[in-house]
């Protein structure tokens, strides 16, 4: 008969976007899990089903875990660790003034936690944190207490929109420890989540937290790169989608993250990006790269609106733009950086009216902008009597309009698709002045 794993009880620290999912799997999967956070409104929400993010699938699982008495909540941190094996920091840990990381966050939690210890503990940081916090964490935690406890690093490598699956379903899991005892512990952990053969990385906390930023790092190269391209391929009358097809079939380069669009946003590229900048200042280095990757994406972000003016040209003041998509990217409600805020701020700046739809982010756009602009809970909505309409989120529920009542709606029939979700051809047929990002339409036959 296999022996049933015996339940860790775990404590996280932080109920942001990483603490409350990462609890909530723990929780799901067998644990004893407490979130604690200093905002009692939170918590009061959070013990009555009232989840403060946007995630599909994440309400469920918090309230059966909260239901079943695995996943509690409090404001108490004394209170919180006092029982638990491993303490999970999930802190903010956003852009400061001089672009790195501003870690005060994870400081003033390990010294709470350091005054409050009575048994050992593992302290796992799950923030992303610049090299070199795990063993600063340590030293300064030494400070307040004479409990033994140990400091290590686990990264997370989590999609807003798919954060379940790559918490229960992950790629890899990669812990930066000192000593092979906590590597086994955390291993167990994981376990449950490794049994499709994933593999379980262990390295220092150094290379751990390295490993987060230079995997976001290329990521977003990607995008920059392929961005860049775009723009190029629209100078010289090439489409983007032939040439992403071209060199995607290349098994070396592949498909991932090779989507042309208005640039990165959210709460992970940016930052990073500028916190790695900042790491490499800090030593003396250039980081000519990342600095590239960074002044593109942000140059992308104009694309969009430098096309919409173009076309209206010294008619654009008192027309009407409608937007489609608000959240930095599909399936989260989140706003932070994303591209859609730079369109508005440019398109009011020219005097043009703006009239937006999201599925998810309205209520988070309205807290910025009140009045200076009109909301709608649906698409076609925010369509009518516009002189045009652009599309900034690849929400899928965009993808296959009903192309007649948008004709019929908009005042004029143009549309910049900052996502490349039609094709222009087609979109040429039924009557649309249609620009996407690097497309080209040819009219001479092409053929085989």
């Amino acid at each position: 008969m296999a022996l049933r794993m015996k339940a860790v009880k775990i404590a996280v620290v932080g109920t942001g976007y990483v603490g409350l999912v990462t609890g909530t799997c723990f929780a799901e999967s067998g644990n004893d899990v407490i979130c604690i956070d200093k905002v009692a409104s939170k918590v009061e929400g959070l013990k009555n089903g009232i989840i403060p993010i946007y995630e599909p699938g994440l309400s469920e699982l918090v309230i059966r875990n909260h239901r079943d008495g695995r996943l509690t909540f409090t404001t108490n941190l004394a209170e919180g660790i006092a029982d638990a094996e491993m303490v999970f920091i999930a802190v903010g840990t956003p852009q400061g003034d001089d672009g790195g990381a501003d870690l005060r966050g994870v400081w003033g939690v390990g010294k709470e936690i350091a005054e409050n210890l009575k048994s050992p503990k593992i302290i796992v940081i799950k923030s992303t944190v610049p090299v070199g916090t795990n063993a600063e964490l340590a030293r300064r935690m030494s400070e307040y207490t004479k409990v033994p406890f140990q400091v290590a690093n686990n990264p997370e490598f989590l999609k807003e929109g798919a954060a379940i699956d790559d918490f229960t379903k992950p790629d890899r899991v990669v812990v930066g420890v000192r000593t092979p005892d906590v590597a086994a512990r955390l291993h167990v952990l994981y376990k449950p989540f490794l049994r499709t053969e994933r593999p379980f990385l262990v390295m220092t906390p150094e290379s751990a937290e390295m490993t987060k930023y230079v995997a976001n790092c290329m990521l977003a190269t990607k995008i920059s790169f392929i961005n860049e391209m775009a723009n190029l391929c629209e100078r010289y009358q090439a489409d983007i989608n032939d040439v992403r097809r071209g060199i995607g079939h290349d098994q070396r380069i592949g498909f991932a993250f090779l989507f042309p669009g208005v640039g990165y946003g959210g709460s992970c590229f940016p930052k990073d990006i500028r916190a790695v900048i900042h790491m490499a200042r800090a030593k003396g280095i250039p980081s000519r790269m990342m600095e590239a990757v960074d002044d593109v994406n942000e140059s992308q972000k104009d694309v969009l609106a430098t096309k919409i003016l173009k076309h209206f040209g010294d008619k654009a003041a008192g027309k009407t733009v409608a937007i489609w998509g608000l959240a930095f990217k599909p399936r989260t409600d989140d706003i932070r950086e994303a591209p859609a805020l730079t369109l508005i701020d440019q398109l009011l700046a020219a005097g043009v009216a703006v009239r937006v739809h999201d599925p998810e982010a309205i209520a988070n756009v309205r807290e910025i902008y009140g009045d200076k602009l009109s909301y709608s809970d649906r698409p076609y909505g925010a369509l009518e009597q516009a002189d045009a309409l652009a599309i900034v989120t690849e929400w899928n529920e965009f993808r296959n309009p009903d192309f007649k009542v948008m004709l019929a709606l908009l005042r004029s029939p143009v549309i910049f698709d900052g996502r490349n979700l039609f094709d222009p051809a087609q979109m040429e047929k039924l009557g649309f002045t249609y620009e996407g990002i690097g497309r080209y339409v040819a009219h001479e036959p092409v053929s085989a």
